[in-house]
């Protein structure tokens, strides 16, 4: 009877470890709208974005809720340049 329970314990404590194994640390992004100031030409032009830009964009997109919240940013987040400059970059539009 111990050496099953010692058994099960130890069997729980292998399935334990295997999923904090799997658990990926992801790292913080520090939410600095400044960051995006690779994409201002793109974004009030036009322009094709930069790789640069899509660097940052990519970096800043778990901020991209935030920066649609705040209305002083919403009209560049939200308007068709940056939305194409999004898709270039191969960052989908955040569903806020």
């Amino acid at each position: 009877m111990k050496f099953s329970q010692l058994g099960l314990c130890c069997m729980i404590l292998s399935v334990v470890m295997m999923i904090l194994g799997e658990v990926q640390v992801s790292e913080a992004v520090t939410c600095t709208p400044t960051e995006l100031s690779q994409c201002v030409g793109a974004i009030i032009s036009g322009q094709r974005p930069s790789s640069e830009c899509c660097r940052k964009l990519r970096e800043q997109r778990p901020c991209l809720c935030g920066y649609l919240k705040d209305p002083n940013l919403r009209q560049y987040i939200n308007s068709p340049n940056a939305r194409k400059v999004a898709s270039i970059c191969g960052v989908p539009t955040p569903k806020c």
